[in-house]
């Protein structure tokens, strides 16, 4: 017969002693699931998901009722922007619409957002920042953007193409907001053929 010592006698180093095959174990089944790694450094970035956005826009150009501009951006280094994304939605409700969004990282490694609808400014702004108040305006060209702010969040910009409707938004610095706005203002219509 082994002897258990009564409940009231138990410390601290009997909660250690049993707490630590369950630790070890742990750390060798992340170890093997390789989820586990330590560097010196700190965080790196991680490979950045391939996504053809010329032909995720030219699909939803022949597809969507509005027409879908494919912003020329830079893809060569050092001022490379990379797509990685895009999805679609439909807005519901006044003002609401289709939905075209694709995403960009920057050079600097951050993330922008185009969306481009059919859907109101204001129900862009709903969707897309929610809690965000009207700001002002930027012109970039012969576009007029209205930004939509609140502190400690991403800003979204929002242009009245007409016919379409285009936020960018994104984690991006003043530069990035520019260039992709800018990009977008030159964009031709892709054809719906």
């Amino acid at each position: 017969m082994s002897y258990q010592k009564p409940r009231t006698q138990h410390d601290y180093k009997d909660l250690v002693w049993s707490l630590l095959p369950l630790v070890l174990i742990c750390l060798v089944i992340a170890g093997i699931a390789s989820q586990c790694s330590f560097s010196a450094n700190g965080p790196t970035q991680g490979r950045i998901p391939n996504f053809d956005v010329k032909s995720a826009l030219t699909d939803d150009a022949r597809s969507l009722s509005f027409p879908i501009r494919l912003p020329a951006l830079p893809d060569t280094p050092p001022d490379k922007w990379t797509p990685n994304s895009g999805s679609h939605d439909t807005i519901t409700g006044a003002g609401g619409g289709h939905v075209s969004t694709v995403g960009f990282i920057t050079p600097e490694g951050t993330y922008m957002q185009l969306t481009q609808s059919d859907a109101t400014v204001d129900a862009l702004a709903k969707k897309y920042a929610p809690t965000a108040t009207p700001s002002g305006s930027e012109q970039r060209g012969n576009q007029k953007w209205n930004v939509f702010a609140e502190p400690g969040s991403e800003p979204a910009w929002i242009a009245d193409f007409g016919d379409a409707r285009v936020l960018i938004k994104g984690a991006g610095n003043g530069a990035a907001f520019n260039a992709l706005a800018a990009a977008v203002a030159q964009a031709q219509p892709l054809p719906r053929s």
